[in-house]
């Protein structure tokens, strides 16, 4: 660990005579970085895939539509706009200011340092690496070590695009982000659980270091009786099961009528037999869990719970059915947590207070869903609760809109990325008053007598 700590204060030394240097600050060179980052991606595409099966078992298919095109496409996004963005702008300025013009300069931050998370470990590392770059940072990346054949492929791209003073990847376990931690960067941007939250802001709070935190939570998913149910069905399962459920943004349980729930489960279980037939563990489209760990976990949250479809599991495959579990309660422990998992609890409501009371007692969420035709309920829920994004009759595609920030709120995480967001997050807006020198008027120097009514009308006080 000494020869790892050496390494980051090694590497923190180099990146930062190298921005103070000002070439990152160059828009030009920042379009050329993200040139050669998309190139070198599309380079080893394959690998990404291969590395992606193999630590996840993703299908090639979703693994391009869910970490790959995402990434590519924020890479576009951002190359062909921060020229604009990066454009100092005029801003007007208080009358008690004038003669004088006001001006915002964007400007990169510094050092960043990023964590990205094991769920979807080549794009949740990527993206907000993508927007550092853009902003004219210099980065740290510390690839999910849950995910090592992933890291492998990340840590490669990296090395072959950019040199340690410009990006810097750095593997390893929990040991090695402690010890990243224990140095002073100018922002951290992290993605994962809430209790590895909590750390990575205790140890940014001794060094004043912002921070953004992508979090989770319970994300609930609210069923309407005039839901349109094979649609509705189609698009729970698909957002529930992609990834054998471990994405931050799933609906983590549904909160369906009771007039329509067992219709709806019937039309959920008939989709999940057309998405990965009668036995799912031999679908090519079905992923598994990450490690053992985390499915002993998950089949704990089981339990014996009667499951209305799924239940199977394999140890030796990592292998958890999609799994939906009727006649929850609030206190049972598969909704205490997070489920990550393929795991869906099923509760039931009659009055929509039901569901903004429940939903309101419990911490705030990453994502909500509301499934209806005609929304009679919708402004209740969007004016009476709270959470970090939103989908109507749809799920988890919020965050795949640039113009949209993503991110949550309270314990979901703090902060937003995405787009222009992105490029916000890892830049700093910084004013500048320029005070013309034709005029210069004595009321605001000293001595004060007689003035007092003067600034009294000025200001209207």
């Amino acid at each position: 660990m000494d020869t790892f700590n050496a390494d980051v204060e090694c590497v923190l030394r180099k990146q930062k005579l190298f921005f103070d240097s000002g070439i990152t600050r160059d828009v030009k060179f920042r379009q050329s970085a993200l040139e050669k980052l998309a190139a070198s991606i599309k380079k080893h595409e394959k690998n990404i895939y291969k590395a992606l099966y193999q630590d996840l078992r993703k299908s090639e298919f979703e693994s391009l539509a869910t970490e790959v095109s995402g990434v590519i496409d924020e890479i576009s996004f951002l190359r062909k706009r921060i020229g604009k963005w990066s454009k100092p702008r005029r801003c007007p300025v208080h009358i008690n200011n004038k003669p004088a013009s006001g001006r915002l300069y964007p400007e990169p931050l510094g050092s960043v340092l990023i964590f990205s998370a094991w769920n979807y470990p080549f794009n949740l590392c990527m993206t907000p690496f993508v927007g550092a770059l853009a902003a004219g940072n210099c980065v740290v990346v510390k690839p999910a070590d849950q995910a090592p054949a992933t890291a492998a492929v990340i840590i490669k791209i990296i090395e072959e695009c950019f040199d340690q003073e410009y990006v810097a990847a750095m593997p390893g376990g929990s040991d090695h982000a402690a010890c990243l931690l224990k140095h002073k960067f100018d922002y951290i941007f992290y993605t994962g659980g809430e209790h590895a939250g909590r750390k990575v802001m205790h140890a940014a709070a001794e060094h004043l270091t912002p921070v953004t935190l992508e979090l989770g939570g319970k994300s609930p998913c609210v069923v309407e009786p005039d839901a349109k149910l094979k649609v509705a069905a189609k698009r729970i399962v698909w957002g529930k099961f992609l990834n054998a459920g471990q994405t931050c943004v799933a609906p983590d349980y549904l909160f369906v009528h009771k007039s329509i729930k067992t219709a709806l489960l019937r039309e959920m279980r008939k989709v999940i037999e057309q998405f990965y037939g009668q036995d799912p563990q031999q679908s090519p489209d079905y992923p598994r869990i990450i490690n053992s760990r985390h499915f002993q976990r998950l089949t704990g949250l089981i339990g014996e719970k009667k499951c209305f479809c799924g239940g199977e599991s394999d140890p030796d495959d990592l292998y958890l059915a999609p799994t939906i579990i009727e006649n929850v309660s609030s206190e049972d422990p598969v909704m205490q947590e997070e489920i990550f998992g393929p795991v869906l609890p099923v509760m039931t409501w009659d009055d929509f207070d039901e569901v903004l009371d429940f939903i309101n007692s419990r911490p705030k969420p990453l994502a909500m869903y509301y499934f209806s035709k005609k929304c009679r309920h919708l402004d209740r829920l969007l004016s009476r609760t709270s959470a970090g994004g939103m989908c109507v009759n749809e799920t988890v595609t919020h965050l795949t809109n640039p113009a949209m920030p993503f991110g949550g709120v309270g314990n979901s995480g703090m902060g937003a990325y995405h787009g222009k967001f992105s490029f916000d997050t890892f830049t700093h807006l910084k004013p500048v008053l320029n005070k013309y020198t034709f005029m210069d008027f004595p009321l605001r120097y000293a001595p004060y007598a007689k003035k007092l009514k003067i600034l009294r009308f000025i200001c209207k006080y």
